[in-house]
């Protein structure tokens, strides 16, 4: 029996903004492996939303064959072999677009940003490619659990701008690494310690544009009971303060412990050595 689809209440939307024709973001996910990807695509005529889609479907059906492929082999897939799942998908998923943007005319110069969570072993594994971001409310405070691999954030770091500054560039969607564009993905991979009580938002730049980091904070704290009203209300008031690019969120909630089950074969020594004492 998997535990995790107990361990994990997952919600998520998708939104096309109140100025796009078009919705180039796209939102998948899977509980019964602790997965939630989402993509925000770019650039061809209106190629984005291929891309995005190449993307979450490509990453989704890897991983799910990845785990099915460990279970069959009676292993059992801990935060390690999850990362090295998790970039396998990815560079699949890279290629495919990749191959696509050059081959199709109307496709040329797509690619898309790129957020995914696998939670496994009371932890999660975050990767990420762009300005897509991940964040966790712990004990009501929010912390993002992604850097922007985006112009605007590389002159953050190195002291160039400051974050007042930041508000006010007219480059923030920027993007210095996308999914699909190079032969090669540079994908980064995190993973941080879960606990029961966590909640977890992946999101596009659709609602940070739009929404300060404490706005974010107060309505998550305020909606955390009721996780599809609550994805309901980010992306309401994202296009409330203009909705000037597509907004797509996926809230993970935590509500047990996912530790990976003790082998059989060690359950019933263990249950042997208590029965004799």
């Amino acid at each position: 029996m998997n535990h995790l689809e107990h361990a994990l209440r997952i919600a998520r939307h998708t939104d096309t903004g109140q100025l796009r024709t078009r919705n180039e973001d796209a939102i998948a996910s899977d509980a019964s492996i602790g997965l939630a990807v989402l993509a925000d695509g770019m650039g061809g005529y209106n190629a984005g939303d291929v891309a995005s889609q190449m993307a979450t479907l490509t990453i989704t059906a890897e991983l799910i064959s990845g785990f099915n492929r460990a279970h069959q082999s009676g292993k059992q897939v801990d935060s390690e072999q999850a990362s090295s799942l998790m970039s396998d998908a990815v560079h699949a998923a890279n290629i495919a677009i990749y191959q696509v943007a050059n081959e199709q005319e109307q496709c040329e110069g797509m690619g898309t940003t790129l957020v995914l969570s696998l939670f496994v072993d009371n932890r999660v594994v975050i990767g990420h490619i762009g300005d897509s971001r991940a964040y966790v409310l712990r004990n009501d405070q929010l912390k993002q659990l992604t850097n922007d691999h985006s112009l605007l954030q590389e002159q953050i770091d190195s002291g160039l701008i400051t974050l007042e500054q930041a508000k006010l560039a007219t480059y923030k969607n920027f993007v210095t690494k996308a999914l699909g564009v190079d032969p090669v993905t540079d994908l980064e991979i995190n993973t941080h310690n879960v606990e029961v009580g966590d909640l977890y938002l992946l999101c596009s730049d659709g609602l940070t544009d739009m929404l300060e980091p404490y706005e974010i904070e107060t309505t998550l704290i305020e909606g955390q009971d009721d996780l599809e009203s609550l994805a309901n209300t980010l992306i309401r008031k994202a296009n409330q303060r203009g909705g000037k690019d597509n907004i797509s969120v996926i809230l993970i909630s935590v509500v047990e412990e996912f530790p990976l089950s003790k082998p059989n074969w060690l359950q019933s020594l263990i249950k042997k050595v208590v029965d004799k004492g």
